[in-house]
């Protein structure tokens, strides 16, 4: 029976010091949330936020990605999904140039820095870049300017420039901050905290929209609440689940002496892509809603028809939207495990430290072998990952009475999507400072066993 080393998070000065400094930069990035674009129009976002559709979706999505900060359309409304789009993008085309692959083998760790260093330098324009389609894309499905003398006309130019600036300078701001509480503060949680900020915030005004809007709001917050609590339950089993492959380590010589061969073993993680698939499955998904609104108000007959028909296939109110975003999610969660798995190469890791999987040979062998084992395990978490997508389908299908409160769709959001973040991010949070806390030689452990 261990005793809960909680009270050593204050009395320990370096752990107490990394707390307090991950706390104030979390107030000092919601205290930056809050500072608007120059021209903003908030009332066009909250629109199309609470409009419904795929321009509802679309406007959730990215509001849950950047951390809660784009319907304030402030100079962090994009968060830091840059960064993350332009990681996604080098790491899969890591697989897929060969000098790339050849250059992360030789040295993982020049490959891991050469690939932080480019991650950055992609960031900035990819920021610019979206800043851009943002803006011109909300406002095209608003039908209004979401941010005024935004263009290239005369007068514009100059008020547009400056706009892209200061959402790019915001992004790079966010990252930054990630990157301090990274290295001061919480390790490796640095931009996991930022979003996971901004989704927490959003929680106490989606209660209140609830409440207000619902004409029982009383029994709704209870099977909300329910339905939460079982859902962070679910997250937290199956982002532990592990298949603990066994893997033989050579002895090491002592002295003269040659000492017995390790018995260890090499966890695979049954959800290893994370929130990703999601985010690739909902992008696309919203592309063709998206670019057939700039066509929807053609003056010719038949690309008019064929921009509505293409907005009334994707729209989220229709089932089989919501199972093609099921099957999507499944497939993208296949196919990003695989290509992290690929560039983690543990076939020729193992070879090289001698180690060696009872049965099967050293090298290509044994990352084929591990290859198959974590496309039988990936299949729970696919499918896992497809059901946390389209939770708040299922529930306003199975409970009706939950889709008539006007913040009941933003609220399951945060409770299926959302939470895959928020308790994703407390996991790791708890580990680290766990971590920490027996690093400075506390034995006890954060949990009461």
């Amino acid at each position: 029976m261990k005793r809960s080393a909680w009270r050593y998070l204050w009395t320990a000065p370096d752990i107490r010091r990394k707390l307090l400094i991950t706390l104030m930069i979390l107030v000092i990035y919601r205290f930056v949330a809050h500072i608007p674009i120059p021209g903003v129009d908030r009332d066009v976002i909250s629109q199309l936020a609470s409009g419904g559709g795929a321009a509802g979706t679309l406007v959730g999505l990215i509001d849950l990605i950047s951390g809660g900060t784009l319907l304030n359309f402030s100079v962090l409304a994009m968060g830091v999904y840059p960064y993350i789009t332009a990681q996604i993008i080098l790491q899969l085309l890591v697989p897929i140039i060969p000098s790339l692959q050849q250059k992360m083998e030789e040295d993982p760790r020049e490959g891991r820095k050469w690939q932080e260093r480019w991650t950055y330098i992609l960031s900035v324009p990819m920021a610019a870049l979206t800043a851009i389609g943002q803006i011109n894309i909300f406002s095209s499905l608003a039908g209004s300017p979401v941010v005024a003398n935004f263009g290239l006309g005369p007068g514009d130019a100059l008020p547009s420039i400056t706009i892209i600036f200061s959402m790019t300078a915001g992004t790079m701001f966010a990252i930054w901050l990630g990157e301090l509480i990274s290295e001061y503060g919480i390790r490796n949680q640095g931009l996991s905290l930022i979003i996971f900020a901004g989704i927490i915030a959003r929680i106490p005004s989606n209660f209140a929209q609830l409440i207000t809007s619902s004409s029982s709001p009383v029994p709704t917050i209870g099977v909300i609440a329910a339905i939460m609590i079982l859902t962070i339950f679910v997250i937290v089993y199956v982002q532990q689940g592990r298949r603990n492959v066994p893997v033989m380590y050579p002895g090491r010589r002592v002295g003269n002496r040659m000492s017995m061969p390790v018995k260890g073993t090499l966890p695979l993680m049954v959800n290893m892509a994370g929130m990703i698939p999601l985010i690739f499955a909902q992008a696309i998904l919203q592309f063709p809603s998206i670019v057939s609104s700039f066509f929807a108000r053609s003056g010719t007959a038949w690309v008019a028809g064929l921009a509505a028909a293409t907005q009334n296939f994707f729209d989220p109110n229709r089932g089989w939207y919501w199972l093609l975003y099921f099957l999507m999610v499944v497939a993208f969660a296949f196919f990003y495990t695989d290509v992290l798995f690929a560039q983690q190469n543990y076939g020729e890791n193992l070879k090289r430290a001698g180690a060696q999987i009872p049965g099967v040979s050293r090298g290509a062998p044994t990352q084929r072998y591990l290859t198959r084992v974590l496309r039988r395990i990936t299949l729970p978490g696919a499918v896992f990952l497809g059901v946390i997508a389209i939770l708040p389908y299922l529930v306003t299908v199975l409970l009706p009475f939950l889709a008539t409160g006007g913040g009941s769709t933003g609220l399951f959001l945060v409770s299926s999507s959302g939470l895959l973040i928020v308790v994703g991010t407390v996991r790791e949070t708890f580990f680290n400072i766990d971590a920490e806390l027996k690093l400075h030689g506390y034995e006890e452990s954060l949990l009461v066993r």
